[in-house]
């Protein structure tokens, strides 16, 4: 004999049918977080619409007569001039020699500073030795130790790319120090009970634990060394962007120096974008506000 069997819910509870899917996190739901907390959602290419702003404000002031061209020159005057500056080749060659300095520059920093922070990061003796020293460089502007390194290493290229080097290494070192000092002890404590040994507890947790930090401080650091670029090509330099500007001060040529900038200005926020690209495809396992 069969029967069919029927559940009532106690009285005063209603039995709310399951929906498809409860449970799982919904899709709708992660890309639409920052909404709910008054965000927004993302604007693609953001970054770009600050800039053109400023370019719609500069356009605008030119063209009704509100900006002297003799203080700022019109935004078609610096195209102009651009052009005329590749034709002629002076800007191909000036910006390959300042991205040369600053990449170069980049890489030695990078290195040195990652090497500080594992080494005062992994060892209480380390910290001890080199994180005093490195807080007094963070003290002391890059700017203020040009006289001694003009001194020490003249006025050729080697004391440009210390320079710049002096300016990116102090962020790398300082954030990855962080990321490492930021690390879970449950983490540490995981690895002991599993008995990893030394070399793959750095591969495996130290290195990892210390990458959001490490690309923080390298957004930093490729900021750094287009700023200390600018500082050191205009010091008896013979070639590069800020040489090409300082010549063209001499001659008072705003739209020269006007092109300089904006060259300066691409890099960095070019730069930028690729560590952010980066920062994002590295970090795609941390769910954000930015996401």
């Amino acid at each position: 004999m069969s029967a069919d069997v029927r559940l009532e819910a106690p009285a005063g509870l209603a039995v709310v049918p399951e929906r498809a899917g409860a449970g799982r996190p919904r899709t709708e739901d992660r890309r639409n977080r920052t909404t709910r907390l008054g965000l927004g959602r993302p604007i693609p290419f953001a970054i770009a619409l600050g800039p053109l702003l400023l370019l719609v404000i500069w356009a605008a002031g030119s063209a009704l007569g509100w900006i002297d061209p003799r203080i700022l020159s019109a935004p078609w005057t610096v195209v102009i001039t651009a052009i005329d500056l590749t034709v002629d080749g002076r800007l191909p060659a000036n910006l390959a020699t300042s991205a040369a300095r600053a990449l170069t520059g980049l890489v030695l920093g990078v290195s040195l500073g990652l090497l500080l922070a594992l080494l005062s990061g992994l060892s209480r003796a380390g910290e001890a030795l080199i994180d005093g020293p490195v807080q007094l460089k963070r003290a002391i502007p890059s700017l203020a130790l040009l006289p001694l390194l003009i001194l020490w290493f003249g006025i050729g290229e080697p004391m440009k790319i210390i320079t710049i080097t002096l300016g990116v290494f102090v962020p790398i070192y300082l954030h990855t120090h962080n990321g490492l000092r930021a690390i879970d002890s449950r983490y540490v404590e995981l690895a002991q009970s599993l008995g990893l040994r030394r070399g793959a507890f750095i591969r495996q947790v130290v290195l990892p634990g210390a990458l959001p930090g490490f690309l923080l401080g390298l957004r930093f650091a490729v900021t750094g060394a287009w700023l200390s670029l600018v500082v050191v090509e205009q010091i008896n330099a013979t070639s590069g962007i800020g040489y090409m500007m300082e010549l063209a001060r001499t001659y008072g040529q705003t739209d020269i120096i006007i092109v300089g900038l904006v060259v300066y200005g691409v890099l960095g926020l070019t730069s930028d974008g690729i560590v952010r690209l980066i920062q994002r495809k590295g970090l795609s396992w941390r769910r954000t506000l930015a996401d």
